[in-house]
């Protein structure tokens, strides 16, 4: 067999004598009590946090009127019941005994129950990390590290990890340095996260502003902040980022040509924010798609339609393809009905009853009053067409189309307009020949195939 690394056998000895003298110092005759002590409180904190935690939840329950965020704290509560109980009570037995004996009689207990507190505390702070999985992890590792520290075991398990190390010409890289290296890397992560999102909620409530400029600066600042984040958490911990200038130029002419759609998208969604032909909240028709941007963003846009559908449309379509942009410059739009009335109703009152009708409905603008022509006579009516202006396309076109429609019918049924169909009329104008022709079973009408 391959002999193991001297190094990494003399750190693994180092931590398991460590282990040892602390189960030693544990096992002491005079704190044997102390550990019947925490056995004890532990047994006595599961019951009573079953109990707290029945209790809690009835209570919880009729608290229909409370915000959210406090109805979260009593569910995380509820989630931790037995470990608050157990530190509650620790605590309690430690001031207890503390004043009426020495403060070693109840060392172990103190130690259990800052143990606990610990544990509560990285519990309620993890939960500032909105991703499940990464808050999970960020737990587990700070309750491990808590624990090691409070034992007295950091330095032993530190050295282990140290001995777990691979060497690549003169660069050194062991366990404990990616571990360092995921840690602070992760910690400046979650800073960049949070500051980045400080600043855009900054930006996004400053009207002088420009949408398009204030998603553009946020995005650049996201961009910053976390290539910033990378670099100094690497840096932080010794790693040598001039080693690294060669592979990533390498991987950088290998993903330019693997990735020209993603790059082209990048690149044509700077376009968008620079030109600013669209931004947020702008009404937009492209092909069969017609909706509102919702959020621009890298690769994409999101335009959201009236039937609740999403589409994210590359930023490249959106470039190099025809866009109706509704509200590029205004929010001013014109809509066109078209319909008939009978020859037998005048013209000009037919007009005007189709301007008052529109003007009755509240998304019809009054500063630009609607107009209503004749634009031809057809077989069965006079055409007309009805133009009117609204400032709210977002909230739906074939909606407003239809109450404008509803107000011409109700107009027209008061006043008394017909609104004409096509009516076609057969006449048979030899009788006779008809009537012996249907005696004799034959049709009247010859087939085509008969010429």
């Amino acid at each position: 067999m391959e002999q193991l690394n001297p190094d990494v056998v003399d750190a693994a000895q180092g931590v398991w004598t460590r282990l040892i003298l602390f189960l030693e110092t544990l096992l002491i005759p005079t704190r044997l009590y102390q550990l019947l002590a925490v056995a004890g409180l532990v047994v006595v904190s599961w019951a009573g946090g079953r109990i707290g935690s029945r209790l809690l939840t009835e209570w919880l329950r009729t608290r229909d009127n409370w915000p959210k965020w406090r109805l979260r704290l009593g569910l995380l509560i509820n989630r931790r019941m037995s470990l608050i109980c157990f530190a509650l009570l620790a605590w309690i037995v430690v001031l207890v005994m503390r004043e009426v004996t020495w403060p070693s009689r109840s060392q172990l207990i103190a130690l259990a129950a800052t143990i606990a507190t610990a544990w509560l505390g990285i519990f309620f702070l993890a939960r500032i990390i909105a991703n499940p999985l990464m808050r999970r992890v960020v737990t587990w590792g700070a309750w491990i590290w808590v624990t090691l520290h409070l034992t007295g075991l950091t330095g032993s398990v530190a050295g282990f990890l140290d001995s777990l190390a691979l060497s690549i010409g003169d660069l050194r890289l062991s366990a404990l340095t990616v571990l360092k290296a995921l840690v602070v890397t992760g910690l400046m992560i979650s800073g960049a996260r949070i500051l980045s999102r400080t600043i855009a909620g900054r930006l996004a409530k400053n009207e002088e502003i420009s949408p398009t400029m204030r998603v553009l600066t946020a995005k650049l600042l996201q961009v910053v902040l976390f290539s910033l984040a990378v670099i100094v958490g690497l840096k932080a911990v010794g790693f040598d980022l001039t080693g690294l200038a060669v592979f990533s130029g390498a991987v950088g002419v290998g993903l330019g040509f693997g990735l020209q759609k993603v790059v082209s998208n990048l690149v044509s969604g700077v376009i968008i924010l620079l030109d600013k032909s669209v931004k947020p909240g702008d009404v937009i028709s492209l092909g069969d798609t017609f909706g509102w941007i919702e959020e621009l963003g890298a690769r994409y846009v999101s335009v959201v339609t009236r039937d609740g559908k999403e589409y994210l449309i590359p930023n490249e379509d959106l470039v190099t393809g025809q866009v109706v942009n509704w509200s590029h410059s205004n929010d001013l739009v014109r809509l066109d009905l078209n319909f008939g009335a009978s020859y037998g109703d005048d013209p000009h009152e037919v007009s005007r009853l189709a301007i008052e009708a529109a003007m009755t409905v509240g998304r019809v603008l009054r500063d630009r009053k609607p107009v209503c022509w004749v634009t031809g006579f057809g077989d069965s009516s006079v055409d007309y067409v009805l133009r009117f202006w609204i400032a709210d396309a977002s909230t739906g076109l074939t909606n407003v189309r239809g109450q404008v429609f509803l107000a011409l019918w109700d107009a027209f049924k008061q006043a008394g307009v017909s609104i004409p169909f096509p009516q076609r009329e057969v006449r048979v104008m030899n009788d006779e020949i008809a009537i012996s022709t249907e005696k004799r079973g034959e049709s009247p009408v010859k087939s085509s195939g008969d010429d």
